[in-house]
């Protein structure tokens, strides 16, 4: 009877593989790889994942996980109004990319560049993803829109997956330039004009302590 899978394992495997995925992608990188850097067997890989592909499909529920454990509660967080919590939130994401020297990118949009139809369970969940995000978002924005503090009529589910493009393009261009400049332009400039706020939306958030 075979033995249950070690989650302490599973662990392990989506940490190296979020890490050596996020630093050089997914077609660089083998199976053998991963778990040399977990440090378990490379047979004992298949207990856990039926495929490559099943585990890139892993490695995107785990770092979106990590996002939302670390940055997402920035969105719903009800005792801040719904503009501020928008701009805390991607605050939070451009400190973490400060952190890592602008290198690396988001691996949401890294991924999405890689992935092609031979890998449709993990481009699927990478689709899904994209979905709650934008819906977390779009939420943020119908309560700043009741508050009146989002003029834009643009319906919010779609103004929200217009953020996150315009957020991605940013997280790009910071990565080719190792650069803040970009995304301090998408905080100051491209989230107001977005929204219909005023062009002060990010000085005033921080001199309140919440950008």
């Amino acid at each position: 009877m075979p033995r249950p899978a070690n989650p302490f394992v599973r662990e392990r495997l989506l940490d190296a593989g979020l890490a050596l995925f996020h630093a050089r992608g997914i077609n660089a990188v083998g199976i053998k790889e991963v778990t040399d850097t977990a440090g378990v067997p490379k047979g004992s890989f298949y207990s856990y994942y039926n495929s490559k592909n099943d585990f890139v499909a892993g490695v995107i529920d785990h770092y979106w996980a990590e996002v939302i454990r670390d940055h997402g509660v920035l969105l719903t967080d009800t005792s801040a109004p719904p503009v501020r919590r928008l701009v805390a939130f991607f605050k939070s994401l451009t400190q973490e990319h400060a952190e890592r020297g602008f290198a690396l990118g988001c691996l949401l949009g890294n991924l999405a560049l890689e992935l092609t139809d031979d890998n449709g369970e993990a481009r699927q969940r990478l689709a899904d993803i994209m979905d709650q995000w934008s819906a977390l978002i779009g939420e943020c924005l119908t309560q700043a829109r009741s508050a009146g503090d989002v003029t834009a009529t643009t319906d919010t589910t779609e103004l929200a997956s217009m953020i996150i493009e315009c957020w991605e393009g940013a997280v790009m261009r910071g990565r080719v330039d190792r650069s803040r400049v970009p995304f301090d332009r998408f905080l100051t400039v491209s989230l107001p004009r977005l929204i219909g706020h005023g062009p002060g939306i990010c000085l005033r958030a921080r001199r309140e302590s919440a950008c």
